[in-house]
């Protein structure tokens, strides 16, 4: 009976690439997703001012005050870094 022959490389010994996360990675993650999150209340808010003629960031904070004004800003803000990622992702998806 012939005997197989030991792997010269044992797969528990090989390091798991997981372990190389980089911590900056996660925080873009992190940014992807709030601006992602942000830019959907932007455009459900678009939608009810379109809809109703209701902003409901302004009924929330007042018409002009400044919170308002800052949700609108990070809104976007968000958006423009919607824009960044598309041509990141349109760039990375010609190179394959």
């Amino acid at each position: 009976m012939a005997t197989m022959n030991a792997p010269t490389i044992d797969r528990r010994q090989t390091p798991d690439r997981r372990t190389n996360v980089n911590r900056a990675s996660s925080a873009i993650v992190a940014l992807d997703y709030i601006a992602m999150v942000l830019m959907i209340v932007g455009g459900l808010n678009w939608a009810m001012v379109g809809l109703f003629q209701v902003d409901i960031v302004a009924s929330l904070f007042g018409a002009a005050s400044p919170l308002a004004r800052l949700t609108y800003l990070l809104v976007g803000a968000a958006a423009l870094w919607g824009v960044y990622l598309t041509g990141k992702l349109a760039n990375n998806n010609g190179r394959s």
